[in-house]
């Protein structure tokens, strides 16, 4: 069986999204470049070759994905009918719905909670990992969960000053470092989880 990694771009100062869930500064490192990557109806364009390098590396690794409904309700419009993911994915939500197919991607909407959906996730990844991405409360319950086994951080330098906070107040975590690639407005960041508490 996979790991369990969550994977975020941050500003410096530790926010996910900016006021009114602005992300496009945070994100330019995907798509303000001339190095191309598809996948499924999306294109990327990465400033260099690091960059493509981890994103594809991002997308081989994934087996399934988990997300909170926040994430799915302003990504789908974008992602139109062939969503850039590579996997089955996972949607934390209060509201039942039905399973929603597009391109080769399924969402499947979770209501018992980021551990129901990171379990399901596991049982469709198989030996891949299952990637924890999106908004800020979905991350700050996998950092607060316990069931992290990885945190992956795209780090923007950039001082939001407001906006989205990615780490939750009051939960310890011992992280060690185990990847820094550094690239143009973007260095990506990758911790083990040594302990949660």
């Amino acid at each position: 069986m996979g790991l369990v990694w969550l994977n975020i771009t941050t500003s410096l100062d530790g926010f996910v999204a900016g006021p009114n869930d602005d992300v496009e500064r945070l994100h330019e490192w995907l798509f303000a470049g001339d190095i191309v990557v598809r996948q499924g109806g999306g294109e990327f364009h990465l400033r260099t070759e690091a960059d493509a390098k981890n994103f594809r590396e991002m997308l081989s690794r994934t087996g399934a994905v988990v997300m909170g409904k926040r994430t799915f309700d302003l990504g789908s419009e974008p992602w139109g009918d062939d969503p850039p993911f590579p996997a089955p994915c996972f949607v934390v939500t209060h509201e039942a719905r039905p399973t929603v197919k597009k391109g080769k991607t399924s969402f499947t909407f979770v209501t018992g909670g980021l551990e129901r959906a990171i379990e399901l996730a596991k049982d469709a990844a198989g030996a891949k990992d299952v990637q924890v991405m999106g908004g800020a409360s979905t991350a700050q319950q996998a950092i607060s969960s316990g069931l992290l086994d990885e945190i992956e951080l795209h780090v923007v330098p950039l001082i939001l000053g407001e906006g989205k906070r990615l780490f939750p107040d009051g939960t310890p975590v011992q992280l060690e470092q185990t990847q820094i690639v550094p690239s143009i407005g973007v260095t990506h960041t990758r911790y083990r989880v040594v302990k949660s508490s």
